[in-house]
Parts: C-alpha cells; sequence; structure tokens
C-alpha cells in the first residue's frame, strides 16, 4: 500500500511538473532559416545572460535592471539587411532593420530582457497586473542609435525574419519616381519606423492596435494640421480617455522636420487609397 500511495504521489507530482512547463510562456524565434522557442528558464540559463540596466527604461520611465541576453545571440544566420518582426500578445508589431539589432560595440546595443517566474516586473499601469514580460526587447545606450520608444516592443511573442514592410505591403509606399531623399518618402520612412507599429495603412501592415490611417478617411482630411500635430505631440491634450494606448512624439522622438515630413506623406496618401472591403 505504501508503495502504491508513493507510485501516486510521484505520478502527481510529474503531472504538475508537466503543467507547469506547459504553461511556461514560450518565445518563438524563426530566422536564419530556422525556427527555435525559448522560455523565460531557458534564456536565463543561456551562456550569454548577463545583467544590465537602462538608466531610464521606456516602459517603465525609470531606471530598471534586467536579466538578459544580447538579441543577437539568438539571431545567428541572420545578415544585417535583413528585416525581423517583432509581434507582442496585444498586437503591436514593430518590423526592425537587423543591423542595428545585430550591432556590438560601444554603440546602441539591443537585449531581450527576460522576466523571471520567481521575480516578476513592476506592473506598467497602476490598478493593472499586466508587466512588460515575459519577454522585452530593450536597449544599452539608445542614443547613440536614434532608437525611439517604437523599437522597445515588450510582451514579446514571437520575432520572425521577414521581407520589408513595402514589399509586403505595396499599398503602403508612394507614388514611384519622387525623389529618395524628398519630403514625401522620408515621411514615409519616419512613418513605418513610428507609427505602422500600432496602425496600418490602405489596410496592410501588421499591427493590430489602432485604427488604418488612410481608409475610409486619412486624418489629414478631418483634422486640422494644428490639432494633427497637437494629436502626435500629445494624444491627451486632445481627446482624452483613461484607456488610450498612442504615446506622446515629444521633440526628442519626432524632430518638426520628421513630424511635417509624416503629414507630407500622408496628405499624399490621401490620393492613393485602396478600395474599402464592404461590410459583412
Amino acid at each position: 500500500m505504501q508503495t502504491m500511495r508513493g507510485w501516486l504521489a510521484g505520478l502527481v507530482f510529474a503531472m504538475l511538473a508537466v503543467g507547469a512547463m506547459a504553461a511556461e510562456p514560450v518565445l518563438t524565434v524563426t530566422a536564419g532559416g530556422r525556427t527555435a522557442t525559448h522560455t523565460p528558464g531557458s534564456l536565463l540559463a543561456h551562456p550569454a545572460a548577463t545583467t544590465i540596466t537602462i538608466p531610464q527604461d521606456v516602459s517603465y520611465k525609470r531606471s530598471m535592471t534586467y536579466r538578459a541576453v544580447p538579441i543577437a545571440a539568438l539571431l545567428a544566420g541572420v545578415a544585417p539587411n535583413a528585416t525581423l518582426r517583432f509581434t507582442a500578445s496585444d498586437g503591436f508589431a514593430a518590423t526592425l532593420m537587423a543591423a542595428p539589432l545585430l550591432a556590438a560595440g560601444d554603440g546602441a546595443r539591443a537585449y531581450l530582457a527576460v522576466e523571471p517566474a520567481d521575480a516578476p516586473w513592476p506592473p506598467l499601469k497602476a490598478g493593472d497586473t499586466a508587466t512588460a514580460g515575459p519577454f522585452y526587447l530593450v536597449w544599452v545606450r539608445p542614443e547613440r542609435g536614434r532608437i525611439v520608444p517604437e523599437q522597445w516592443p515588450y510582451q514579446v511573442a514571437q520575432i520572425e525574419q521577414t521581407l520589408p514592410l513595402a514589399e509586403r505591403f505595396p499599398a503602403i509606399a508612394p507614388a514611384a519616381g519622387l525623389a529618395a531623399g524628398g519630403q514625401v518618402n522620408r515621411g514615409f520612412a519616419a512613418f513605418t519606423k513610428n507609427c505602422m507599429v500600432c496602425h496600418t495603412l490602405n489596410l496592410g501592415g501588421d499591427a493590430a492596435l489602432g485604427p488604418d490611417l488612410n481608409v475610409p478617411f486619412n486624418p489629414t482630411e478631418y483634422l486640422r494640421a494644428d490639432a494633427l500635430r497637437r494629436l502626435l505631440r500629445d494624444p491627451q491634450s486632445l481627446r482624452r480617455w483613461p484607456a488610450a494606448k498612442m504615446p506622446a512624439f515629444d521633440t526628442t522622438i519626432l524632430s518638426d522636420r520628421e513630424l511635417n515630413d509624416i503629414l507630407a506623406y500622408l496628405r499624399h496618401m490621401t490620393n492613393r487609397k485602396v478600395p474599402v472591403p464592404a461590410a459583412k
């Protein structure tokens, strides 16, 4: 009887352990011609794992210390000119060039911060339990690489090597023949870097947080230019509600020239709308 009890206890313990493993968050990385899955435990045990301190963390607005793995250690075989899509569990999707992610040395350097199960990070907002974990792309010395807040995706669930946005979604691109360094194309570059992590345009893009910014209407068609600038600089100053997620873009993140370039791109795209599917 004692043997049977011991066997049953061992079986229950094994089942609980399997259940705990199954519940552990998983990050999938598809890049460099292979797919790998990682858990917080496996990454915290990674040979390259280290402790880093971010003096002014973008999400927590204060100094944060993390156990983290250089993101380059998870991107073996990825070329610097490749693009990678970071998809978060809340629908945020950032498509980043590989070069800054792979960079080492004393410039901006990217790490994947990992939230330990036994030492959770603080909530992102008061009254909410959600943290930036379990996987969060952070940067040491971001100012040396002009890294903007939209390049700090948190709650990352998948990293995938993919084609550039304009190749996957041609309808977001400006008209062919415009000067590569002209205002509209500069605005397109700034828009894809700062806006397409949350929005789509002409129904193209990976994000699922904000509305489409060209169909059925482009914001330049229903907001005065001064109001649109105010919306970008401080969204809550124009329309306030507690659940708002749109961040403010001050001049340290988006210069006046870049803001004007984005508006030029948006105005240009009003004449390049795609048909809106009929409502079902």
